[in-house]
């Protein structure tokens, strides 16, 4: 049976059996404000994540980006484009499920600005939603793909300033 390496939550690589993997589309979402970032905190790890999340069976990807950027933060959404793909291979240990996931990332614009206290996000992985000065931030903060999330962030600004 061939074996996956998968990356732990916390960054650890870990060999899974193929045949274990569930399939996990995701869509989140690259919103700027005033020179900041929204972000929520993982739960798990302390670190930070984009809000967004998974894509149900038979849920379209944008209406699927709004329900989770809505659940994690409280704010409404215009999606402006899609920005990115990423696959990654990944192991989520409080479940110990693993996932082969389709990571798409999407310029975003808030319509609300009204963020969620820690008592109303409904996630189980993500709380602390946070408008994040982007100039105080660096790849690491990320709990993972902080690279790619940097990447991101300039081809918006460069959007947003032309």
């Amino acid at each position: 049976m061939k074996e996956i390496e998968c990356i732990t939550l916390f960054g650890k690589k870990k060999s899974i059996p193929k045949d274990e993997l569930k399939f996990r589309p995701s869509v989140y979402g690259i919103l700027i404000h005033n020179n900041k970032l929204l972000t929520v905190t993982s739960r798990n790890t302390d670190k930070l994540m984009l809000p967004g999340g998974g894509i149900k069976i038979g849920e379209p990807i944008e209406p699927a980006l709004r329900r989770e950027v809505k659940e994690e933060t409280g704010i409404d959404i215009d999606i402006i484009s899609f920005l990115n793909f990423k696959e990654c291979f990944f192991y989520y240990d409080p479940l110990a499920y693993a996932f082969h996931g389709l990571l798409f990332y999407y310029h975003c614009i808030p319509l609300s600005f009204e963020l969620l206290t820690n008592a109303h996000v409904d996630d189980i992985e993500a709380s602390s939603p946070e408008w994040r000065l982007i100039s105080s931030l660096k790849p690491e903060d990320f709990h993972n793909n902080g690279e790619l999330i940097f990447e991101l962030i300039g081809e918006v600004l460069r959007h947003n300033s032309g």
